[in-house]
């Protein structure tokens, strides 16, 4: 594959769209997430939390993106919310394409000491490699939440300021922001999820001087989103909703054969769930 994620990014915001980052957990979702990008025929991030990682195994996963883009697929991973240099590391010596440093509950000063770090760190042993930091506070699980989480940054004085994304990404040098404007990880059950702050997502991307990575892109209005990427956002992040249309899948799945015990029986109607919600983002992120 000759496009690189760098590449991949800029060439999106030229072209006023997003790419799609999407957190799997086994197999099947990156399947599908590949699938429908591969069918549309667009780039794709491949994102793995902390915890997605332990389950599948770092290297594994590297291995498993990278025999994707062997085949030709322009599919590239991220070590999505990470919160220690030595996991940075881990993630970068297995060749990830990108990773995050996610100081968003850290103080201002204490972010930016981490993220400098991280950032000095992958300039020093793989260049090439981006680097995404967070600014503010959104929660922390992608579920389905039954109110919104504690703490997570909401009203207008909590959001992240134009002038603190400038400050940030002037004294750390990361390649990528995460600003909260609204956003938040995980879906209401029972309600939207808040709306977004279109116009300071402007001001931030044209004050911080990067692309801008929306987090918990699950839940919210295609409007929204849509505005969104209009004002600077270059990567949306879906988590929840893959995971809700995993899990309904495989409920359909075995209902549909209650006496079959070969997983490779049960997950086509996963896959289908998952490539749906994939399909459906990727066309409403430009692709």
């Amino acid at each position: 594959m000759s496009m690189s994620l760098r590449e991949a990014i800029k060439s999106a915001a030229a072209e006023g769209r997003a790419l799609g980052h999407f957190n799997v957990s086994d197999s099947v979702a990156l399947r599908a997430v590949a699938e429908a990008a591969g069918e549309l025929q667009v780039p794709v991030l491949i994102g793995v939390s902390e915890g997605e990682r332990e389950f599948l195994g770092v290297r594994q996963i590297a291995a498993l993106v990278r025999s994707l883009r062997e085949a030709g697929r322009p599919v590239f991973l991220n070590a999505d919310h990470t919160h220690s240099l030595e996991k940075i590391r881990e993630a970068v010596e297995a060749g990830f394409d990108a990773v995050l440093l996610d100081g968003g509950k850290l103080s201002l000063e204490e972010n930016i000491a981490k993220t400098r770090e991280v950032v000095e760190y992958v300039r020093s042993v793989s260049p090439e490699t981006i680097v995404e930091g967070e600014l503010g506070y959104i929660g922390s699980s992608s579920a389905m939440l039954a109110e919104l989480p504690p703490d997570a940054a909401l009203r207008p004085e909590e959001l992240t300021s134009a002038e603190q994304a400038e400050e940030f990404v002037r004294t750390t040098g990361v390649d990528l922001l995460s600003p909260a404007v609204g956003n938040i990880h995980g879906m209401l059950r029972n309600a939207p999820n808040p709306a977004l702050d279109i116009p300071r997502i402007k001001a931030i991307r044209d004050r911080a001087g990067v692309p801008l990575v929306l987090h918990g892109g699950s839940g919210i209005s295609d409007a929204d989103i849509s505005a969104a990427v209009r004002s600077g956002m270059a990567i949306v992040h879906i988590n929840t909703e893959l995971r809700r249309a995993w899990r309904t899948g495989l409920e359909r799945g075995l209902a549909a054969a209650p006496e079959e015990v070969a997983p490779y029986k049960i997950y086509p109607d996963a896959l289908r769930a998952m490539k749906e919600v994939v399909s459906a983002k990727l066309r409403l992120f430009g692709g």
